[in-house]
């Protein structure tokens, strides 16, 4: 893939018109190149901690779900990421054998499998954890005082309506027990 070079400095705010001042024709084109980019440097910043270990984006984010929710079903993080079956058995496979995620059967169905990080999968997700909100700290910072609420608004209605109310109960459950 060819390098994008990006000129140093970005404009200045007088100079950046609305979509229709600019008479462009596609709306909010900016926002999604803004968008594209501002994902690129947020999962770029684990890949760099990943890649000497031979693991990819995939597998930081099964180390970020299962050490967010420890003791989840393999079937609630299937849903979570709408991967194959196939695709995260491999992946799996790898974190266990790495020493990164354990599973065990579940105590009221043997055949569920449950996962849960090792001290190892700990101190990795909060490698990543750590990285990736020291960038969203930066970021909230330099959108003033009311940036992490307007931030959380802005991702929560990124999502599709059907699925809102799921993701944030998942956040709220994983926020209610790291604090207990």
């Amino acid at each position: 893939m060819a390098d994008i070079n990006i000129l140093a400095a970005p404009p200045a705010q007088a100079e950046r018109a609305a979509p229709a001042e600019r008479g462009e024709d596609a709306p909010l084109v900016d926002l999604i190149e803004l968008f594209f980019f501002a994902y690129r440097d947020f999962v770029g910043d684990p890949d760099e901690i990943l890649a000497p270990i031979g693991f990819g984006r995939a597998h930081h984010r099964v180390i970020h779900f299962v050490n967010r929710h420890p003791g989840m079903r393999v079937t609630d993080l299937l849903d979570i990421l709408r991967i194959t079956k196939q695709s995260l058995g491999r992946v799996l496979r790898e974190l266990v054998d790495e020493g990164f995620v354990e599973s065990r059967a579940g105590a009221s169905d043997r055949r569920q499998r449950l996962l849960f990080p090792t001290p190892k999968g700990e101190t990795l997700a909060r490698q990543f954890t750590e990285i990736q909100g020291r960038r969203i700290s930066r970021a909230l910072d330099a959108c003033g005082p009311n940036g992490r609420e307007g931030a959380y608004r802005f991702l929560l209605a990124m999502i599709n309506p059907d699925d809102r109310a799921a993701v944030e109960r998942l956040i709220q459950r994983a926020d209610k027990a790291r604090r207990a």
